[in-house]
């Protein structure tokens, strides 16, 4: 008899034990502790600080109107520039130690490959912020880590159809790109995008300098050799930066047009190096003179706000900040609908962060059952104009996402092959005229 009584006795113990931990799970926090990286030193510092900035005053105004729920944000700051082994470590800190219970990681490339399938492990909502590889979410679908801008895709194919529709009679073509995950495939889709709309172009070099580099006159040297009509790079920072002023002080720029795709962020600080008509494009539609919303009050707003306290206009790591903040309001204020009013889980927020809708300050993002969010893509080229001591984008064109991004399920690689030259001048592309800026 005693035995038996135990037994039941245990069982009951342990029952109202998972009841309690499964309600400490779900019982609403004091406040919500959010991990953060970014690079905060080093040559992506260009990038990472603003973007810290931004989450600050950003996190500030969202607690002021009530945070989520109720519940204020916390944000624990990383910095992604003391190498990945280092921020692992950190991140694994912030979320084991810390109570972190949502990580918005990463920038680099390299780090969102590593830090993925830990976030997987740890069960923690990882909100990709910023890093563009098409890869992580292609070989591998994930619960817990969701991407709320574009990937390297849907910036790569609209460049290339942008380039195409400025100057669709150009012969040869070379890349300047770190060397790194980033740099080798963004250039591996840009060329087999190239090559599905446009066959005879001639690669004639493939150039890939080290991550971090401040001498690039081996790579310059070559391209005055080589003369190609056009030159890529999807470098970012302050690599980006060193490369444009050496390239413009050598003349590089009147031989040939160069296409960057990421070089939204550098107008401000190159200044007048950058000639007129060069390529860029702004990882997504972000762009403080955004030619359907800069009138918008959320943008308008936000813009002189940053501008105010930073002393420089917004770049496309703020806005990405932004969208990521947004997004994961967007999916709490769903995670706590279906969950009848009550906190939910992490899985239960997991679940939430797809097929969701919200708004940075530019134009909405929609997020796929994969977790890939769809970002429309905003190129132009640049203008010297009175009232900027730097250029602005002219001839701006916005590429819907749908249009430029891999269908779920498809290899971006293998997509990009099919392409059609029928796209360069598809109606869905917005183009606006010079009046309309």
């Amino acid at each position: 008899m005693f035995i038996p009584l135990l037994i039941r006795f245990a069982a009951c113990a342990i029952t109202v034990f998972a009841f309690s931990g499964a309600q400490a799970q779900t019982a609403k926090p004091i406040d919500l502790k959010v991990g953060i990286t970014a690079f905060l030193t080093g040559s992506g510092s260009v990038l990472g600080m603003p973007a810290k900035i931004a989450a600050e005053m950003y996190i500030e105004e969202m607690n002021a109107a009530g945070g989520i729920n109720g519940v204020r944000i916390s944000p624990i700051f990383i910095d992604e520039g003391v190498g990945t082994d280092k921020m692992l470590s950190e991140y694994r800190r912030a979320v084991q130690e810390q109570g972190a219970r949502v990580m918005l990681a990463s920038t680099s490339s390299g780090s969102c490959n590593t830090l993925a399938p830990v976030a997987e492990d740890l069960k923690v909502v990882n909100i990709m912020w910023d890093c563009g590889t098409e890869k992580l979410l292609e070989d591998r679908r994930y619960k817990y880590v969701v991407r709320t801008q574009a990937n390297a895709t849907t910036e790569t194919v609209a460049a290339v159809l942008y380039l195409l529709r400025i100057k669709p009679d150009f012969k040869s073509i070379a890349v300047v790109n770190q060397d790194y995950s980033w740099g080798r495939d963004s250039w591996e889709l840009f060329s087999s995008t190239l090559k599905a709309l446009k066959p005879d172009v001639k690669v004639v070099a493939e150039l890939f300098p080290k991550f971090g580099a401040t001498d690039f006159s081996t790579e310059i040297s070559r391209l005055q050799a080589l003369r190609p009509d056009v030159v890529v790079s999807s470098s970012w920072g302050g690599d980006l930066d060193t490369f444009l002023r050496q390239s413009a002080q050598r003349g590089l720029m009147k031989n040939s047009l160069f296409v960057l795709p990421l070089a939204e962020s550098s107008l401000e600080r190159l200044g007048s190096t950058l000639p007129d008509g060069v390529i860029i494009g702004a990882r997504g539609d972000h762009y403080f003179l955004h030619p359907e919303l800069k009138d918008d009050p959320k943008l308008k707003n936000f813009v002189h706000k940053f501008k105010a306290k930073v002393g420089s206009y917004p770049s496309y790591t703020v806005f990405h900040m932004i969208q990521a903040l947004e997004a994961l309001k967007a999916g709490y204020d769903r995670a706590i609908k279906v969950n009848m009013g009550k906190w939910p889980t992490n899985e239960q927020l997991a679940d939430a962060m797809h097929n969701i809708e919200f708004r940075g300050v530019t134009r909405s993002v929609k997020m796929r059952e994969d977790g890939q969010g769809l970002e429309d893509q905003l190129l132009g080229v640049t203008k010297k104009v009175g009232g900027y001591p730097f250029p602005v984008l002219d001839k701006m064109a916005i590429y819907p996402a749908h249009l430029v991004t891999a269908p779920v399920g498809q290899k971006s690689l293998d997509w990009v092959k099919t392409l059609k030259p029928e796209m360069i001048n598809s109606p869905h592309i917005r183009a606006f005229s010079t009046s309309e800026n």
